[in-house]
């Protein structure tokens, strides 16, 4: 498919969804035509049905559903998505290249923030830090003493990755340097080479990685295919000692059937960045001393998000010049 700007020779009408770094609004202004966000509120489906209907790109986030329906009322005009992050389940990119819309995102630049916020969480729910934080802040400290606050030790635990892409090969060299041991299950067996670099051991059968792991970290995309693949029955396979991190997507896991066993001491422990349901939490999570939640803060970095800045701005401009977005999504990818 051609990728062919709706307005070659006047400058491509950019519409913005979320306000976004500072220097990034400044340099998408020096170069194209852009209706910009004076605040930071989520636009309703018809508000982003309208902000379509005048642009020739649309800049969504994570937090923009583009369903089918919507596309269906968007018009002609609208050529190209440039999504502000890499995950592009939000978008339904199959209805928007039968429309002739191309979609792009910007794979890659998030990869080191998210995987050092997977460790993060790993260590603050097995060395229980908000507890510990949670004592100070509220003066209740008397001292140390030699049984107060006992967590665990990660050096020489099994840390079992779900999805070894970029984000999951960046957490398990991290896991190396703490001196855990390595597993992982993944769509496609990495190569010996890749594997041996990584000291990864690959389980073909989640269930038995699964019921043998004593971290498990999710950092599988959400497509059809993950949608609750952490259901109860795998979630029952895990050791009552078992800890679970999610820096990926909410959906992977089914989140009352995790709340449920947390709460009954099934599993040991859990540290979410992410949500099945967005920002409604089951407020159930947010009682449990063992579980640590997070807003989504996995790649939120001053540097990462400049750098999802720059190849949006990358993927529009090679757009504007006539040619195929670097980041362009295809199905086969999906």
């Amino acid at each position: 498919m051609p990728a062919t700007p709706a307005t070659p020779r006047a400058r491509l009408r950019v519409a913005v969804t979320r306000r976004l770094p500072e220097a990034v609004e400044t340099r998408m202004s020096e170069l194209f035509d852009v209706a910009l966000r004076d605040d930071d509120r989520k636009l309703s489906q018809d508000e982003l049905v309208a902000l379509m209907q005048g642009a020739d790109v649309i800049v969504p986030t994570v937090t923009d559903q583009i369903t089918a329906a919507m596309l269906a009322r968007a018009g002609e005009r609208l050529k190209l998505i440039a999504n502000f992050g890499a995950g592009v389940d939000h978008i339904d990119v199959l209805s928007a290249r039968q429309r002739g819309v191309l979609v792009s995102n910007t794979p890659g630049v998030v990869t080191e923030d998210t995987a050092d916020m997977t460790l993060a969480l790993i260590l603050a729910v097995t060395r229980r830090i908000p507890e510990g934080l949670a004592e100070m802040q509220a003066g209740r400290w008397q001292g140390w003493s030699p049984t107060a606050h006992l967590g665990g030790r990660v050096g020489g635990r099994r840390l079992g990755i779900l999805g070894m892409g970029r984000i999951g090969q960046a957490v398990a060299r991290r896991a190396n340097a703490f001196g855990m041991q390595v597993h992982y299950h993944n769509r496609k067996r990495l190569r010996p080479e890749i594997e041996e670099a990584l000291q990864a051991t690959y389980w073909e059968s989640l269930d038995q990685m699964l019921a043998r792991m004593d971290v498990v970290s999710v950092n599988a995309p959400h497509t059809p295919s993950t949608f609750h693949l952490l259901n109860a029955r795998r979630l029952k396979l895990m050791k009552p000692s078992a800890v679970i991190v999610n820096t990926s997507r909410g959906e992977v896991i089914d989140e009352n059937a995790l709340t449920r066993m947390l709460r009954a001491g099934e599993i040991a422990g859990a540290g979410l960045d992410v949500f099945e349901h967005g920002h409604e939490i089951n407020p159930r999570l947010r009682e449990l001393p063992n579980v640590v939640l997070l807003p989504h803060m996995g790649s939120a970095t001053v540097e990462g998000r400049a750098e999802m800045g720059e190849k949006v701005i990358i993927n529009i401009k090679t757009f504007a010049d006539g040619h195929r977005p670097p980041d362009l999504v295809v199905p086969a990818m999906l």
